[in-house]
C-alpha cells in the first residue's frame, strides 16, 4: 500500500502516448524531491498505447475509461481512481515541466492559496499569453473588434491579458487557459466535479476557476513556475473551433441571465462572423445559431 503523496497529478491523454510519456519524464526534476503518484485517464476508445507507461514508472496508474469521456469527464474520472495527495495537480498530456516548476506551484498552494497556474512559454521558450480574464460583454465586445490587436487596450475590452508586465509577477488572475492547474485537494474536494454535463471540451477550466473564486478562493499566477506547452498538440479542426465558441456562449448562460445571454450570442455571432476566411469561424455561426449543428459537434447536444 502506498502511502499519501505530497501531490496527485492528473492527466486526460487521447491519442497522446507519446506526449504524456515525454510529460510524465519531466515529472521528477518539476517536483523537486516531493513525492508524487500520477493518474493518466485513457480517453480513447480504441485503446492507446499507454501500458509502457506503468512499467516506466510504477508511480504511474493508467485509467482506461473505454470510451471518450471529454477533458471534464476525463478529469473527473482521475479524480475518483487516482491517489489522494495533499495538492491536485490538473495536466494537458502536451506539456514538458521544467525543473522546480511543480514545486513552485506546490510551495503557493502551502502559503494558503486555493489555485495556482505556471507561466507557460512555447517549444522556442516564448511566453505564452495564457491569462485570462472573466468573459464579460465588454471583454467580448474588445475581443470582437480587436482581436490580438492594439495589445495595450483598457482591460475592460480584453479577455486575454497581453501585458508582458503581468506574466513577469505573482498574482491573482481570474483564470489560466487549462493546460495546467494546481489545486488544494480539500478545495478540489469543496468545488466538487467539473462539470461534465455542459463542457465537454472548452471553458470548464473557465467554470473551475470560478467556481474556487466563489467560495471565496484565489487562483494565483506563479511566474517561477514554467511549463512548456506545445500549441496545437491536442489538434484542432472547425468542429473544435465551433465547439470553443459554443462553450464560451454554454458558460456564459451558466453565470448570467437570458437578456445578457442574447447580447452574448450576438457577439460571439458578429466576431465570427467577421472572419468568414477561417473555416473554424464559419462553423462557429452555424454552431452558434442551430441547434442541430452543435449537436454534431463533439459531445454531442448539451
Amino acid at each position: 500500500m502506498h502511502s499519501q503523496p505530497d501531490v496527485s497529478l492528473i492527466v486526460v491523454s487521447y491519442r497522446s502516448a507519446e506526449l504524456v510519456t515525454r510529460l510524465v519524464r519531466s515529472i521528477d526534476a518539476a517536483a523537486d524531491g516531493l513525492s508524487w503518484r500520477a493518474t493518466v485517464v485513457d480517453n480513447w476508445p480504441g485503446g492507446d498505447d499507454l501500458s509502457e507507461l506503468e512499467t516506466l514508472d510504477e508511480r504511474v496508474t493508467v485509467v482506461r475509461t473505454g470510451e471518450n469521456l471529454g477533458y471534464s469527464g476525463g478529469l473527473n474520472a482521475g479524480v475518483a481512481s487516482g491517489s489522494r495527495g495533499r495538492f491536485t495537480v490538473f495536466l494537458n498530456p502536451d506539456l514538458v515541466l521544467r525543473p522546480r516548476s511543480l514545486h513552485a506551484l506546490v510551495t503557493e498552494l502551502a502559503g494558503g492559496s486555493a489555485a495556482a497556474v505556471p507561466l507557460m512559454v512555447d517549444e522556442g521558450g516564448r511566453r505564452q499569453d495564457s491569462l485570462r480574464r472573466e468573459p464579460t460583454l465588454l471583454t467580448t465586445l474588445g475581443e470582437t473588434i480587436f482581436g490580438n490587436g492594439w495589445a495595450g487596450r483598457p482591460q475592460l475590452l480584453s479577455e486575454v491579458v497581453r501585458d508582458p508586465a503581468q506574466y513577469r509577477r505573482r498574482h491573482p488572475v481570474h483564470w489560466a487557459t487549462g493546460a495546467a492547474l494546481a489545486v488544494r485537494t480539500e478545495v478540489v474536494d469543496t468545488v466538487g466535479p467539473w462539470d461534465a454535463e455542459r463542457f465537454f471540451l472548452y471553458s470548464e477550466e473557465t467554470d473551475f476557476a470560478r467556481r474556487i473564486r466563489e467560495g471565496g478562493g484565489q487562483v494565483i499566477f506563479v511566474p517561477e513556475a514554467v511549463v512548456v506547452h506545445r500549441e496545437g498538440g491536442s489538434g484542432s479542426t472547425p468542429q473544435l473551433d465551433a465547439l470553443l465558441q459554443v462553450n464560451k456562449l454554454r458558460y456564459y448562460r451558466k453565470w448570467h441571465g437570458p437578456v445578457s445571454s442574447g447580447l452574448f450570442l450576438a457577439l460571439l455571432t458578429a466576431r465570427n462572423v467577421a472572419r468568414p476566411h477561417r473555416p473554424g469561424a464559419r462553423a462557429a455561426v452555424k454552431a452558434l445559431v442551430s441547434r442541430r449543428a452543435r449537436a454534431a459537434l463533439p459531445g454531442g447536444a448539451r
